[in-house]
């Protein structure tokens, strides 16, 4: 990628502008390939949300993340470059995608703000594969055509052009002109949400019903008795329809404010389905050459006093259960991380995650990467975690299928972006919903081992559906 660390809108023109992306088409034209060219200034302070809800439109693709405990948010719409695989070598695939994209790619301005330059923002499903039908691929990267992000106090807006051989660069110019301008003075319109009726349930429905779910527990206790796994994670969905249209980042904003302590997304595939929820788990961060993963597993409520949530808290820490399931997660990241040669890093025992609705045992991982090891090379070895799927994975994970009554899509799958300089984030796909219209379906998922009961594991999953219930409903 080939860097220009200057801002051609803070001192230039539109005409200047042109001039800089009429070389670049001369180039593209030359190598006879397009050319991705992203522009990144810094700007007063904005609420990537607002700014989202500001250009917001449902047939098109949009990303945003923010975990407002950390200070970081970003937000990005429309689509300039897109991909999509699947199969066992999909995380392969995208790798080489990004270095084909950037092996031609401009970069323009500070690269050193937070979130500047061109990103790649992704989504990766449950399975290796997804039926034709479903609404997200098994695996897609897009580079947005805008951007707007902020961490530590400094926010970044970034447009991404793809630049070819006879592209109109007077008019690209001048709308790259328009919207820098724009991000750098922002007037923050009201957005056109649905009305109060879109908080009004017409049904709700679970699928397959209740006795299926607490069957298919029974099931898997008796699987893991026989010795087949130790641990299957099985979820629940429950289908909700009202009276009007939901609104995907009207739902976002509430969620963002419930759980500051977890990351609030939204997807959106360009066809009018938005994937959302407040994820209490990052699957990985890869800041410089520093790596974190984290073991999430053990749940139990919070109290309704600060002498029964220590309680609780204090019982989840010695739960013989709990414990069993949270260490097989963390001997799973250690034994699939084991072939690419890091050194893992974490605390002897569990600590508490304590949410607004629940609590977690929790295992934080770090490890400084090996030179040659890459974010999507870690990605691929640790999904799905046992958290989402089970142990040993290759025979938990194909039995889901057998024991759920629906596909899963982006349920307990990864979103997150990866940068220009190969560092990014991921989270896991929980506790969220699919959103099409007027309908959403909400997942939520337990940890099966020796010893669950059907009636423990349906309450759990009841207890992390009432956050997206919320937020769908406006509760």
């Amino acid at each position: 990628m080939t860097i220009l660390p200057i801002d051609p809108v803070a001192n230039a023109s539109p005409e200047a502008l042109s001039s800089f992306l009429s070389d670049c088409r001369d180039s593209a034209a030359q190598a006879g390939r397009p050319s991705l060219v992203s522009i990144t200034i810094q700007v007063d302070d904005l609420d990537p949300l607002a700014v989202l809800e500001s250009i917001f439109e449902p047939g098109e693709r949009h990303f945003y993340a923010e975990r407002p405990s950390e200070g970081w948010a970003i937000a990005a719409a429309e689509s300039v470059l897109a991909f999509s695989t699947s199969g066992p070598g999909r995380f392969a695939a995208c790798q080489r995608f990004i270095d084909k994209v950037l092996e031609d790619a401009v970069a323009v301005g500070d690269q050193d703000i937070p979130f500047g330059g061109p990103h790649f923002l992704g989504t990766f499903s449950f399975l290796d594969s997804v039926a034709a039908d479903e609404p997200f691929e098994a695996a897609c990267l897009f580079v947005p055509r805008w951007q707007v992000a902020r961490r530590g106090g400094r926010t970044a807006a970034v447009a991404n052009l793809l630049v070819e051989g006879d592209s109109p660069v007077e008019s690209l110019a001048a709308k790259v002109w328009r919207a820098h301008s724009k991000f750098r003075s922002f007037d923050f319109r009201p957005p056109e949400l649905p009305d109060e009726r879109s908080g009004v349930a017409s049904s709700v429905d679970e699928v397959g019903g209740r006795r299926s779910y607490e069957s298919a527990v029974s099931r898997a206790v008796r699987r893991i008795s026989r010795g087949e796994f130790e641990k299957i994670v099985l979820a629940r969905a429950k289908d909700v329809r009202a009276e009007a249209r939901f609104h995907p980042l009207r739902m976002l904003n509430g969620l963002r404010q419930r759980f500051p302590d977890c990351s609030s997304f939204s997807v959106a595939n360009g066809r009018g389905q938005s994937f959302i929820g407040a994820s209490p788990e990052r699957l990985l961060r890869v800041d410089g050459r520093v790596a974190l993963t984290e073991a999430l597993a053990g749940s139990t409520s919070r109290g309704a006093t600060a002498s029964e949530d220590a309680s609780l808290g204090n019982q989840l820490l010695h739960s013989e259960k709990e414990l069993r399931e949270q260490r097989i997660v963390l001997d799973s990241i250690v034994r699939c991380l084991a072939p690419l040669g890091l050194s893992l890093k974490f605390p002897p025992r569990p600590q508490l995650r304590r949410l607004s609705n629940v609590q977690h045992l929790h295992t934080p991982v770090q490890a400084r990467l090996r030179k040659g090891v890459r974010l999507l090379d870690m990605l691929g070895r640790l999904h799905p975690t046992p958290a989402v799927g089970g142990a040993p994975r290759e025979l938990a994970v194909p039995a889901i299928g057998q024991l759920e009554a629906f596909p899963r899509g982006l349920y307990g799958g990864a979103l997150g972006w990866i940068d220009s300089r190969e560092g990014g984030e991921f989270v896991v796909g929980l506790r969220s919903a699919l959103v099409d219209g007027s309908r959403a379906r909400m997942y939520a998922g337990a940890g099966i081992v020796a010893g669950s009961s059907p009636e423990t594991e349906f309450a759990e999953t009841e207890l992390k559906f009432k956050a997206m219930q919320d937020a769908l409903l406006g509760a």
